[in-house]
């Protein structure tokens, strides 16, 4: 695994994140459009539907490395755990274990975001950043 400084990860971090906030919010508007222009097709194509695991994947790294170096233990905590959240969240989508709402996601996806710009603050303030 690549080593990351603290301020690289959270970069990392908040680019996965907000893309990944992008990608679900716009997910709904590109099938509404779609399903008015081509009534061929019930379900997003494959590559749209990989690109949340690729999300996953690039911030799972970005967690781990704003974790391992977080200044305080519940960013960590908060980090790991929004992840997890996250995760399931997505999985559960494409699974179908229990029937949720789909804008859940956007909370866990969101308090990643933040987790990653307060962790970023932190650091920035107690001027120890490794970049």
């Amino acid at each position: 695994m690549v080593n990351l400084g603290l301020s690289q990860a959270d970069n990392l971090g908040v680019a996965a994140s907000s893309l990944c906030l992008i990608h679900c919010i716009a997910t709904p508007f590109l099938f509404i459009a779609q399903s008015c222009s081509i009534s061929c097709c019930e379900s997003s194509p494959i590559w749209w539907q990989w690109i949340d695991y690729g999300f996953l994947l690039i911030s799972v790294i970005a967690v781990y490395w704003s974790a391992k170096k977080a200044k305080s233990k519940w960013i960590g905590l908060g980090l790991w755990l929004s992840w997890f959240v996250l995760s399931f969240l997505i999985l559960n989508e494409k699974i179908a274990w229990f029937a949720l709402a789909e804008y859940f996601i956007y909370i866990p996806a969101g308090t990643l975001i933040a987790l990653h710009l307060y962790n970023q603050k932190q650091c920035k303030q107690q001027g120890d950043c490794t970049i």
